[in-house]
């Protein structure tokens, strides 16, 4: 490996461990996790039932049921009997979830405009090219889970 290449290998971990610490102190101070977030995230495409979360997170039934309980208890979510189909529960944003997910778009587009808002368009345009390549990189060369991982929470 090139000292440029070490150097740059550095420059992103670096990157991804203040941005991980930064959004995970940001969310905590309002009271959410990543795994609460992404929940959020995807009830912003409208009510979804429990089971259809926990399929798009990758989770069993049950960490869904813990996890819309909590968010449920603290107000972020509203869960209501299917309309349909009474043994399942559609869950929905509460207004404070609407707002929090306001926020996380809203947190989103200041670290963008205060991490790449100075960058003349060529420059980004380039450092998007390679960031594409790095990351096609990685994910050809990332670690699976192991099988009792892939489901827990």
């Amino acid at each position: 490996m090139t000292e440029l290449g070490r150097r740059a290998f550095h420059q992103l971990h670096e990157a991804a461990a203040l941005l991980t610490e930064d959004t995970r102190v940001s969310m905590a101070r309002r009271g959410l996790t990543a795994a609460r977030a992404n929940l959020l995230w995807l009830l912003s495409g409208g009510p979804r039932t429990q089971r259809d979360l926990a399929e798009a997170l990758g989770v069993t039934p049950r960490n869904i049921t813990g996890l819309v309980d909590a968010l449920v208890a603290d107000g972020f979510v509203a869960r209501a009997t299917h309309p349909e189909d009474r043994r399942a529960h559609l869950v929905s944003l509460s207004p404070t979830g609407q707002d929090a997910v306001a926020w996380m778009v809203e947190s989103e587009q200041r670290a963008v405009d205060l991490v790449y808002g100075a960058i003349p368009a060529p420059e980004l345009a380039a450092y998007v090219e390679t960031t594409e390549a790095v990351l096609a990189a990685l994910r050809a060369h990332a670690i699976r889970p192991l099988p009792e991982e892939e489901h827990d929470a």
